[in-house]
């Protein structure tokens, strides 16, 4: 079903959203300058770490936290549990995670939806992306691409669009949930083509998959790796990839600009933070270690195999990033492509 307007507040404007960003900064620079205080001396970790991953077992962030903690784990000489949480796009996950010590035994695998979506989409939330945590790190970064079943008339971005003009909100589109990356992402290509479609929300991939492959729903957008097993069944087909440049792997798949759409790239997420007030130190050895992780060679071939891009950043970068989506995704809200809730 379709999402209606509510009325609420407005999203931040630039200029809140810069001051909220520079509260970040901010904390990363004081961090820098509180070296050697007492927390220094300690040595950490002396017990288990725990990543804590609003995603299911098994799916793509879940595979790539799995890789690093296992290699952390290595070189701690502790263990490094992955927690898994899934659910209401991270909200509940991240919630329980700002009420732990700040320590750095607990951290978070945040992504386009916790940190740039949810605070534009919800009035209310249980934590504050900016005074509740640290950045540390980008992860990683996806690709979409636009899924389209293998009987399907709607064969070519040109196609498609061309449906969309002809009978706005009639050609529908699936994703995994009001807000999820896959929702913000089809709604900005929709927007850039000005088109409007009909959201059909899912709970879990296989559903969604199975949807557009029988046809109940025209198209979606997922990384490769989700959609690989119905692709090579035959159910399902790629009409374009939403990125400047084709897949290595699959160079038959045109861009979405070469398809004929809009110029749209689609590559959400994911980063590791900590919750704020971890001594400057510890955070200083997370970021340090988690970096040396993310150089090795089997940690970047295993996150290839799973269809991202490993993209280690300073904590400024993963600021910068937070904001320019904060940036891209607030005109959809604003316009009423998307309903704040």
């Amino acid at each position: 079903m379709t999402a209606t307007r509510r009325s609420s507040t407005a999203p931040p404007d630039g200029n809140a959203r810069l001051r909220r960003r520079d509260v970040v900064l901010a904390g990363v620079g004081v961090a820098a300058g509180l070296r050697g205080t007492p927390a220094a001396a300690a040595a950490f970790p002396d017990r288990a770490v725990r990543i804590v991953v609003p995603y299911s077992v098994g799916v793509g962030p879940d595979v790539i936290a799995r890789s690093v903690a296992e290699r952390l784990a290595r070189q701690w000489g502790q263990p490094v549990l992955v927690d898994n949480k899934p659910g209401a796009s991270g909200i509940i996950a991240f919630g329980e995670v700002r009420r732990t010590p700040a320590d750095g035994y607990t951290l978070f695998l945040a992504d386009t939806a916790t940190l740039a979506v949810n605070p534009l989409l919800h009035t209310t939330l249980p934590y504050d992306p900016v005074l509740d945590l640290v950045p540390l790190t980008l992860l990683f970064r996806a690709t979409f691409l636009l899924w389209v079943g293998a009987e399907s008339r709607l064969s070519s971005v040109v196609a498609l669009l061309d449906a969309a003009r002809r009978a706005p909100g009639k050609v529908s589109y699936a994703s995994l949930g009001h807000g999820h990356a896959s929702h913000v992402a089809i709604e900005t290509f929709a927007r850039a083509a000005d088109v409007h479609m009909l959201h059909v929300p899912f709970k879990d991939a296989g559903a969604m998959l199975t949807a557009v492959a029988v046809g109940d729903v025209d198209f979606t957008a997922i990384g490769i790796n989700t959609a690989s097993g119905l692709m090579a069944s035959g159910k399902l087909r790629p009409i374009a990839v939403a990125a400047k440049r084709r897949l290595p792997a699959y160079p038959d798949i045109p861009t979405l600009l070469d398809a004929g759409g809009p110029a749209v790239e689609m590559h959400p997420w994911a980063a590791l933070v900590a919750v704020a007030r971890t001594p400057p130190p510890v955070l200083e050895q997370l970021r340090r270690d988690i970096a040396a992780v993310l150089d090795l060679a089997d940690v970047r071939s295993r996150a290839e195999s799973a269809g991202f891009e490993i993209t280690p950043s300073t904590p400024q970068a993963l600021s910068e990033r937070i904001e320019a989506d904060i940036a891209l995704y607030a005109p959809l809200i604003r316009e009423g492509r998307i309903a704040r809730l």
